[in-house]
C-alpha cells in the first residue's frame, strides 16, 4: 500500500521543533526508528526531542548510549515549546502511556507513522501501511521522499527495526523487498553481525534464570493447540531479573510442535496482567486481543487485563478456545 509522503514532506518543511515518540515498553523498531529519524532531520537543521513513557530497557543501552531518549514524565513542560509531534510504531492512546495526556493538550501539527492494525484517532495525520513488515522500513521511505542520505548509524537503527520485527528475517511477514531494503541499508553502512549479538547474545544472568521459570511453566492445552505461560511479580526477586528481560519469551509457546496460539501472562506491578499473544497462521490473534481492549498484528498482538494473573489466565484461554 503506497503511502502519499508529499504532507508529511511539507510539515517537515516547516517546522524545526520536533517532538519523536514511541509505544510504551519500547522494542528495536519503535526505537530504532526514533533515532533513524531523528537522525536525518537534525542533519537538515531540525532540533529533536525524544521521549517514552516507559522506563528504558536496558538490553537497549548500546543503541543509545547517550541517553538521547528521555523517560516522559507529566506534566511536559519542558516539550511545550514543540513545533509539531512524530509518534512511531503505534497510533493508539494506550500505548503512549503518560504521553497521551499531553498529545490532547498540544495544539500543534501531529503525525503518526505506523504499521499496525489497531488505531484511534489521535488528531494526527496518519501515514499507515500495514502490508510493511516493519515502522522502520516506513521511516526509510519518509528519509527517501525527503531527498535526503541514510547515515551509518541510521542504517544500523533501522536495519535493526526491520530485522528484530522480522524476527530476524524469519517471520511471514518477511518478503523479498525486505531483503531488498536490507541490502539497502548494508549498503548504506548497516553492521548486521555485530547488530545480531548485541541483542540475541549478550543476555545477563538474571534474565536466563527468569527464562528458566518460564520454561519450567510452559504447558499445552487443547490437544497442544494451545500454549502458555507466565511470569509473577514475585519472580523478579527470586531471579534478580527486570519486567524488560521478559522481552520475547512470548515466542518459546509458539516454537512448540503442533500449537496454534501461544500466550505469555506477565504480572504488572500497577496491577493487572499484560498477556502477548502469538498465532502461527491460523487464528488471528488481533481480533483476540481486541476483545481486551488490545491489538496489534493478525499474529502478534498484545492486551491488558484488569484482573488477577488466574482470572486474566481463565478469561484470555476461553476467548481462544472459542476462535479455534
Amino acid at each position: 500500500m503506497a503511502i502519499q509522503w508529499r504532507p508529511f514532506v511539507e510539515l517537515v518543511r516547516k517546522h524545526r521543533k520536533f517532538i519523536i515518540t514511541t509505544h510504551i515498553r519500547p522494542d528495536p523498531d519503535g526505537l530504532g526508528s526514533q533515532l533513524g529519524l531523528t537522525d536525518v532531520l537534525e542533519s537538515m537543521g531540525k532540533e529533536c526531542r525524544l521521549v517514552i513513557s516507559s522506563n528504558w530497557p536496558p538490553r537497549y543501552d548500546f543503541m543509545d548510549p547517550e541517553r538521547r531518549i528521555k523517560r516522559f514524565e507529566l506534566p511536559g513542560d519542558f516539550y511545550r515549546d514543540a513545533e509539531a509531534i512524530i509518534i512511531l510504531d503505534t497510533g493508539t492512546w494506550g500505548q503512549l502511556g503518560d504521553f497521551g495526556p499531553f498529545l490532547k493538550t498540544m495544539n500543534v501539527p501531529k503525525v503518526v507513522i505506523d504499521h499496525h492494525l489497531s488505531q484511534d484517532d489521535l488528531g494526527a495525520m496518519q501515514f499507515i501501511d500495514t502490508s510493511a513488515e516493519a515502522t522502520g522500513r516506513l521511516v526509510v521511505d519518509a528519509i527517501e521522499a525527503m531527498g535526503q542520505p541514510i547515515s551509518q548509524r541510521a542504517a544500523d537503527w533501522l536495519f535493526l527495526a526491520v530485522a528484530t520485527d522480522t524476527g530476524w528475517f524469519r517471520h511471514k511477514n518477511t518478503s523479498p523487498a525486505t531483503f531488498a531494503l536490507a541490502e539497502k541499508l548494508v549498503r548504506a553502512g548497516a553492521t548486521p553481525t555485530i547488530l545480531y549479538d548485541q541483542v540475541y547474545e549478550q543476555h545477563t544472568l538474571p534474565r536466563l534464570k527468569l527464562l528458566g521459570l518460564v520454561l519450567g511453566r510452559l504447558k499445552q492445552i487443547e490437544n497442544g493447540q494451545i500454549a502458555c505461560t507466565e511470569v509473577r511479580l514475585s519472580d523478579y526477586a527470586v531471579t534478580g531479573a527486570i519486567p524488560q528481560d521478559t522481552e520475547d519469551m512470548v515466542n518459546y509457546t509458539r516454537s512448540l510442535a503442533g500449537v496454534e496460539v501461544g500466550l505469555f501472562f506477565l504480572e504488572q506491578p500497577a496491577g493487572g496482567v499484560k498477556v502477548s499473544f502469538r498465532s502461527r497462521d491460523r487464528i488471528d490473534v488481533a481480533k483476540i486481543a481486541e476483545g481486551f481492549g488490545g491489538g496489534g498484528h493478525r499474529l502478534a498482538s498484545g492486551a491488558v487485563v484488569h484482573a488477577s494473573i488466574d482470572e486474566a489466565e481463565t478469561r484470555v484461554l476461553d476467548a481462544v478456545r472459542r476462535a479455534l
